[in-house]
């Protein structure tokens, strides 16, 4: 073979430093375009971004070139820088180390651009904790909730 051909897509979730609800309306619409910017330019093709004040969820498709950890890194250190920028109100955002990402089927490509499109009425009922911990126990990841917390 080739060429290399790939098509494999991934649920990136991520919360503000201490879930601090810092993602005010007026700047959402534009921290999502600029993190999606940020992902076109390091090849991994944003589906949607969206979220909620303290977290954000991005679906795009794996670079075949570059991983994951890298377009994580580079996503929240500049959006981090960015926001700075935008207003005195945001000299103290950061994001949180971690991350989940979890990778999603085509067929279920629709579904979860629904779920990320209804963060707002989504977390009118549920914390991001919560809705955190469920994605992890749903995609099968262990782990010990008193490190998911930064």
């Amino acid at each position: 073979m080739s060429q290399s051909l790939i098509r494999a897509y991934v649920h990136i979730v991520f919360s503000t430093k201490h879930r601090l609800p810092l993602i005010n309306s007026k700047i959402e619409p534009e921290l999502h375009r600029y993190i999606g910017g940020i992902c076109k330019r390091m090849e991994f093709q944003p589906l949607i971004v969206g979220g909620y004040t303290d977290h954000i969820h991005i679906l795009c498709t794996l670079s075949k070139k570059t991983p994951l950890s890298n377009l994580l890194e580079e996503v929240k250190s500049h959006s981090s820088k960015w926001m700075k920028t935008k207003d005195e109100q945001f000299k103290n955002f950061y994001w949180q180390d971690g991350y989940g990402a979890f990778s999603i089927s085509h067929t279920h490509i629709e579904q979860t651009k629904r779920y990320i499109e209804n963060q707002h009425a989504h977390h009118d009922q549920q914390t991001f904790q919560r809705e955190y911990v469920e994605l992890l126990e749903t995609n099968g990841v262990e782990f010990e909730e008193k490190y998911l917390w930064d």
